[in-house]
């Protein structure tokens, strides 16, 4: 059992699916996890739920595009041990559907303002603590859409791809301070806002892969849990698709 105790993790976009389940995973594995969400119910049943299991989850309402939101939700995980050690960079804007001709302005600025700037903003903040600690783990939920095309999703696939360079730039400059810097890509995982079992998509999701299924959002928390832990020691800048084989055709 990976051990996180003593350690204070943040999971933004912690209310739902992926988000949720490293959430309840670091809680698990020992550390004291703030879920910062703008979904306040989901939010706060995400924690109450954490510490009904004897663990420690508290619910930050944070809207990640406002930098001050930011700036408060890292400075109350930090009041708890005056560190902080674990930052997921999870929440994201799907934005919809859309090829390029059809999508809108709004929709680019918005996923920018969410996926992108949002994950600037707590990866920041969160520096300010470990730089001085001379240790630290971040982790970014990208996409394999940051590595082979995906349908009617080009604003989506662009910030996507964007988080690959910034991980890879943060972790060249924070690396002296040991500070981790990595990502995931998930590929098809079933969540709230998946495609039903039986829809044209994803059966195209399943076929699409070595395994013959799409994944759950647990099986992205075990990769983000070994990430943040000290079993991935010698990990930095490094991208790791957790996809069931999609991105190895």
């Amino acid at each position: 059992m990976i051990d996180l105790k003593g350690k204070v993790a943040i999971v933004t976009g912690g209310a739902h699916g992926i988000g949720r389940a490293i959430s309840e995973l670091y809680a698990e594995a020992g550390a004291a996890v703030f879920i910062a969400d703008i979904d306040t119910e989901a939010g706060s049943e995400a924690a109450s739920s954490i510490r009904e299991k004897g663990r420690e989850a508290t619910f930050v309402r944070a809207d990640v595009s406002v930098e001050a939101d930011a700036v408060e939700c890292v400075k109350a995980a930090a009041g708890v041990h005056n560190r902080i050690d674990i930052l997921c960079n999870n929440a994201a804007r799907l934005g919809g559907f859309h090829a390029l001709a059809e999508s809108t302005t709004d929709e680019w600025t918005q996923s920018f303002a969410v996926s992108l700037m949002g994950t600037r903003h707590f990866t920041r903040e969160a520096l300010r603590w470990m730089v001085p600690q001379q240790q630290g783990s971040i982790i970014m939920i990208a996409s394999i859409q940051a590595m082979v095309g995906g349908r009617n999703s080009a604003a989506y696939t662009s910030i996507k791809s964007a988080l690959l360079g910034f991980t890879r730039s943060v972790a060249y400059d924070y690396g002296p301070y040991n500070i981790r810097v990595n990502a995931i890509c998930p590929g098809a995982i079933q969540t709230r806002i998946s495609p039903k079992p039986g829809d044209e998509l994803y059966n195209r999701q399943v076929s699409k892969t070595f395994l013959g299924r799409v994944g759950q959002p647990r099986e992205i928390a075990s990769a983000a849990l070994f990430l943040a832990s000290d079993l991935a020691s010698y990990v930095t800048g490094a991208i790791l698709p957790v996809d069931g084989g999609w991105t190895a055709m």
